[in-house]
Order: structure tokens, then C-alpha cells, then sequence
């Protein structure tokens, strides 16, 4: 694999839209400490039927890169400029997870897919968006994810999604040495004890590749690059089918009542 330092074209971007987040008690006047807030619920779109909210804070700077480190490490994930977590009312069932570097080690079919992607060229850029990326991500939720909500994005909400970060942030790109066609994109973080995967995306068309699985292999080569114990992967629901790719990774630590407990079974996680 062959680490290529390059810059994307830039896009423009502007704010979100905060019309659905209310303020929460937990605030506190001092700006040295984080002012944390709940969002309005919404339905949850992982269990039908329910509600899901999130407690989240604003990452600024100049305490941004230390906030994300350490909240990172209680199951906070970052969108944009906000770090969250979820607070939903009677329901734990989104747990944050992470792969061990030093104990994760290839299944056989995991294997197989680090064969066929061998030829693809890893670059590593400024977290800076591109038109050709924007195609790439379209084409992506038009086929696995259609009215997710995400479809809907425009080329300006998806350079806000890359470049308002306040942190270390990283574009990881995959492309195909012989025709330099763009394949997977990866959104990483850079974080003191691992690297986390913001959002990924795949060209749909190349679903025999496991791409997604990949990139998940390959941030994990990337992290012991860095000398990071950990890949942050974002939230698992114990049950759900979306999620279930996840834990097949070796090494795997769950986020649960307060603690990183490592995956053992299924079971051990299962709530009401």
C-alpha cells in the first residue's frame, strides 16, 4: 500500500441549520467547560418505532483537539464542528465501538478481500472536497442508502460535512493505480490514541470488492502506522442488520454502561 500526500479541490460550504436543537440544563457559564446540549427527538433509524435525541457540545478552539480526545473516549462522535453522543430516553441500544490494532487479526474471507484490493493506491489529503468526490458519495447513497435522508445532500452540504472540522482531520482516498478512477473515500480523524472513521463511501457498482470492509482493514494498518492502539468506528446496535459487518472485526471493544468491555458475543450487549 502506497501513502500518497495530495490536495483536493476546494469546494465552499456554509453552517448548518440549528433550527432543531434546543438547550438543554446541563450548560455551564464558564467557557473553559463544555456546554452540553440535547437535541429534539427524532425517529430513530435504527429501530422503528422510536425515538432517538443526542446529547452533543460545540468543538472549538483552542480546546478542540483535546475535547474530541477525550470525549472520543467515551463514546462521543464527531459531525462537522459538534461532538455527540446518544441520550435517548429508555434505550441504550447505540454503543460506540473500536477496533484493538494490536488484537485484530484477518478472518479468512477478510483475507480474501485485502487480496482483491491489494492493487489500490492509498492517498492521504487535507480534509478539502472535490466535485469528483461528491459524484463518487451521490452515487453511493442513490444505491445503498436512498431516501436515508443523505440523498438529499448538496455539493455544499457535503463540503460543510468535510471541511468544518476544528480537529485533525484526514480525507483517505482509494484509487485504482491503472485508471486513477476514484473508489472509496474515507473522512478520519486523527485522534492522540487512535484514528476514527468519520464517514465512508464506495463506488456501488463495486460491491464484490467489499470496499467498505477494506477501508475498515486498511485504517487499521494506517493506525499502526501512527502507532495508535485504536480504529473508532462509530455506533453498533446489537440486532440491527446495517451494523452487524461490524462485529466481525477481531479485537473489537464495545462502549457500554460506562466502560470499553471487549466484543465477546452479541448477547452480552442486548438490551430492551
Amino acid at each position: 500500500m502506497q501513502n500518497v500526500i495530495a490536495r483536493a479541490p476546494l469546494l465552499c460550504y456554509h453552517p448548518a441549520d440549528s433550527s432543531a436543537i434546543k438547550q438543554s440544563p446541563m450548560q455551564h457559564s464558564s467557557r473553559f467547560i463544555p456546554q452540553f446540549l440535547i437535541s429534539v427527538p427524532q425517529p430513530c433509524p435504527y429501530i422503528p418505532g422510536r425515538l432517538e435525541r443526542k446529547a452533543f457540545t460545540i468543538l472549538q478552539k483552542p480546546t478542540a483537539q483535546r475535547l474530541h480526545d477525550s470525549l472520543s473516549d467515551q463514546g462521543f462522535r464527531r459531525s462537522q464542528n459538534i461532538i455527540y453522543r446518544p441520550a435517548c430516553l429508555h434505550c441504550t441500544a447505540c454503543m460506540s465501538v473500536r477496533v484493538a490494532t494490536d488484537r485484530f487479526a484477518p478472518s479468512k474471507s477478510q483475507k480474501r478481500t485485502l487480496r482483491r484490493n491489494s492493487s489500490l493506491q492509498r492517498r492521504i489529503l487535507a480534509p478539502r472536497a472535490s466535485e469528483e468526490q461528491y459524484a463518487l458519495f451521490y452515487r453511493y447513497l442513490a444505491s445503498r442508502h436512498r431516501n436515508g435522508g443523505m440523498d438529499r445532500m448538496t455539493e455544499r452540504e457535503f463540503a460543510a460535512m468535510i471541511e468544518r472540522t476544528p480537529i485533525d482531520s484526514r480525507l483517505v482516498e482509494y484509487r485504482d493505480p491503472k485508471t486513477e478512477a476514484l473508489v472509496a473515500v474515507c473522512l478520519t480523524d486523527v485522534l492522540k490514541n487512535g484514528v476514527s472513521m468519520v464517514y465512508s463511501f464506495y463506488a456501488p457498482e463495486q460491491m464484490r470488492r467489499s470496499l467498505g470492509v477494506y477501508m475498515i482493514m486498511d485504517h487499521v494498518a494506517l493506525a499502526r502506522e501512527m502507532r495508535r492502539p485504536y480504529v473508532y468506528l462509530g455506533y453498533w446496535v446489537p440486532g440491527s442488520a446495517k451494523m452487524a459487518y461490524k462485529a466481525r472485526f477481531s479485537g473489537l471493544e464495545v462502549y457500554a454502561r460506562g466502560a470499553w468491555k471487549p466484543f465477546t458475543r452479541e448477547s452480552d450487549f442486548t438490551t430492551a
